[in-house]
């Protein structure tokens, strides 16, 4: 049995309110090359399918696009609903679907979902256990939860108790397992810690195909993993490397082989740093100014439309900071003492920073004969 694992697709996402539509176009298209150039017999997706549970009409028929991709190779694909999905929406019509190889697990059911796979050389049994707040599993199960760790206990208690027949047992899941690395893409599960999960209640299955985490990682055993999102959805995720997991069991041994296929984006994601005279002249010489951009300015002088001269360089610039007005120790104690400032004082601080100069004598004298006669007005009034 020879599988692609993959998750967190969050097809509809936007970075920086743009568009990533043509980019999960490339990147799908990428992910079913992989799978027909390794011969796999199926691809499983470990939730957060659509960015959001009411995804719209181009993401839907992007997704649809993909999944004809796949099954025109004869490729199966399992799917379970993650945090982002609604399992309602997700989980239409999929009885029906499964006759074509297609499992889409929506909501969350009391009795077991397990599917067995035949594969060309052998046969694997999974187990999709779709995203799953705490009060669900309290519902369904009518027991005393209220954690994720909890919830999923009573989960897994049935992935034990289910005979495989010895084929490899491997587990779908969408949930945050304690010690993982995460990103400023992924939402919050849960407040306060009640969100986090053992790795070591799922050391004991043959494989664990997990999802939420954007970046691969495996924790506590290294079949104990996630695959990481097929691309880039935070300038936090610029140094991951994104591909997908091959997995395959041999007959002789349920212990699998594991290797990483990498992945490419039409547009990287990058942070560029430095100042700006220095960015804009290797601008214009950068292969891939393209890119989806964040650039940290470090000039700590004011700059008339630093966004407009960085775009005529890079187009794709999404996001500006300027950490070298920031950086700056003394402006950063001006801005603390702001409210303890009179008005002469703050416009002083305001006019420095704004032109690297202090006022000059006659400009003070000027700012205090406005300022006078504002309050003379003002008591007046």
């Amino acid at each position: 049995m020879k599988f692609i694992h993959t998750s967190d697709w969050h097809i509809g996402r936007y970075l920086h309110n743009q568009s990533l539509h043509q980019e999960q176009k490339a990147v799908l298209e990428q992910i079913t090359k992989l799978a027909v150039d390794n011969d796999v017999d199926a691809i499983i997706v470990a939730g957060d399918i659509y960015d959001r549970s009411v995804p719209p009409a181009t993401s839907v028929e992007l997704l649809n696009n993909a999944l004809n991709q796949i099954l025109e190779h004869d490729i199966q694909v399992i799917m379970i609903a993650g945090n982002h999905d609604s399992h309602q929406r997700l989980g239409f019509g999929s009885s029906q679907m499964s006759n074509s190889g297609l499992h889409i697990i929506g909501p969350l059911s009391k009795e077991l979902c397990h599917i067995e796979l035949k594969g060309k050389n052998s046969n694997a049994v999974f187990y999709t256990i779709p995203y799953a707040e705490p009060s669900r599993v309290r519902e369904l199960f009518d027991c005393d939860v209220s954690t994720h760790e909890q919830a999923m206990n009573v989960l897994l208690k049935q992935v034990h108790d289910h005979d495989s027949k010895g084929l490899p047992k491997v587990v779908m899941s969408h949930c945050f397992i304690d010690g993982g690395i995460d990103s400023e893409s992924e939402r919050p599960l849960s407040v306060g810690g009640a969100d986090k999960i053992s790795a070591a209640l799922f050391e004991p299955f043959d494989y664990v195909a997990l999802g939420h985490l954007h970046g691969p990682q495996y924790k506590g055993a290294e079949h104990v993993r996630y695959s990481g999102s097929p691309l880039k959805y935070s300038f936090s995720e610029t140094s991951q490397k994104k591909s997908v997991t091959l997995v395959e069991f041999f007959n002789d041994s349920n212990k699998p082989q594991i290797s990483l296929l990498p992945l490419t984006s039409p547009r990287d994601v990058r942070v560029i740093d430095g100042e700006l005279e220095t960015i804009l002249e290797e601008g214009k010489t950068d292969p891939n100014s393209d890119d989806y951009i964040l650039i940290r300015l470090q000039d700590k002088h004011a700059i008339l439309d630093a966004m407009g001269k960085l775009r005529t360089v890079y187009p794709n610039v999404l996001h500006l900071e300027r950490v070298g007005l920031l950086a700056s120790s003394e402006k950063t104690e001006i801005r603390r003492q702001h409210i303890k400032q009179n008005e002469m004082d703050m416009f002083s601080s305001f006019f420095s920073e704004m032109t690297g100069e202090s006022l000059s004598e006659p400009q003070q004298q000027l700012m205090n004969v406005l300022l006078d006669n504002l309050h003379k007005n003002k008591d007046n009034g």
